[in-house]
């Protein structure tokens, strides 16, 4: 395998528009040609504390720069494996339309592009914007066979209605479980103070949650925990960036203490990769604001290559 170091351009991270990756933008979503396809859904109207995860995509997109080094794909020593070479083929459609103050046409608009990439056979990555964007998310896959969702968060998500709200970030895991084709949800990570009351906890299991907290994960240990996911399951993966320690990702609406660290989070996904035919990802809840640094953003955007460098290794590209 061969770069374009010496014969095309060098194009440094900080160089260019970013896109996620630097791959191509492609504006035509019936034209869709790709394995992976990347859409922004910049909607955070469902919050209940600090809003600016509609600055999530954006976010994450300049933060992928980074890793853009990589012209024939990342070489990982650990793994002795080069991960998204040019047989992998990735493009970023952009961003959905969000009407400000109308969850239900923002959503639908969400659904439209989830729907447009599983069309077209590619792999949906939608970087949000707040958790309640995994609701239309959920609903493009109607149809389309059952899927197991593995949800990586701080927060149960289980609220059913709470005020009249049904479609805010409290609510898109009993939303999900909800559907007919949804076969159950792991979660990963659950803890401290949520949003979810007691009766929405026992709904949750009643429903076929399956809740780990972060220390019932490490006391398992990452195989322990992905036994527990169904076998051959079609998994739906869902990433809140809250489910992250906030001292790696301080940048969310709703922080929590004792998160994961990365490494823990990569271990599961990589062992996932290997098992699991995995359909569909978000990565919710970045709001770059909230961290000058960048480094939640960061975070967000190698997490994710990563996790597409699994899937994609693991089905022999």
């Amino acid at each position: 395998m061969t770069n374009s170091y010496d014969t095309g351009r060098l194009n440094l991270p900080f160089v260019g528009i970013s896109t996620f990756g630097k791959r191509p933008y492609q504006a035509d979503w019936s034209a869709i040609r790709a394995d992976v396809a990347v859409l922004g859904a910049p909607f955070d109207f469902g919050t209940q504390f600090r809003a600016g995860a509609r600055f999530g995509p954006r976010g994450i997109r300049e933060a992928s720069t980074l890793f853009s080094f990589g012209h024939a794909g990342a070489y990982d020593h650990e793994d002795g494996a080069t991960y998204l070479g040019p047989e992998v083929s990735i493009v970023d459609i952009g961003d959905a339309d969000i009407v400000h103050t109308d969850t239900e046409k923002s959503h639908a608009n969400i659904e439209t592009g989830v729907r447009a990439i599983l069309d077209a056979g590619a792999l949906p990555v939608v970087l949000g914007g707040d958790h309640s964007v995994n609701i239309p998310c959920i609903r493009a896959f109607e149809g389309r066979g059952p899927i197991h969702i593995l949800q990586i968060d701080a927060h149960l998500d289980f609220v059913d209605v709470r005020h009249g709200v049904r479609h805010g970030h409290g609510n898109p895991m009993r939303r999900a479980a909800e559907k007919d084709y949804v076969t159950g949800i792991t979660a990963l990570g659950i803890r401290n103070v949520s949003s979810t009351a007691k009766d929405g906890y026992e709904a949750a299991r009643a429903m076929g949650d399956d809740i780990l907290s972060v220390r019932q994960v490490r006391k398992l240990g990452t195989m322990g925990v992905v036994d527990r996911i169904p076998k051959d399951a079609r998994l739906y993966v869902t990433i809140d960036i809250d489910g992250f320690c906030p001292s790696i990702a301080p940048g969310t609406g709703t922080p929590s203490h004792g998160g994961f660290l990365y490494y823990e989070v990569l271990e599961i996904l990589q062992q996932v990769a290997q098992r699991h035919e995995v359909v569909g990802i978000d990565l919710v809840e970045v709001a770059p604001d909230y961290d000058h640094t960048g480094s939640t953003a960061i975070l967000a955007a190698q997490v994710l290559l990563n996790f597409l460098g699994f899937i994609f290794h693991a089905r022999g590209k």
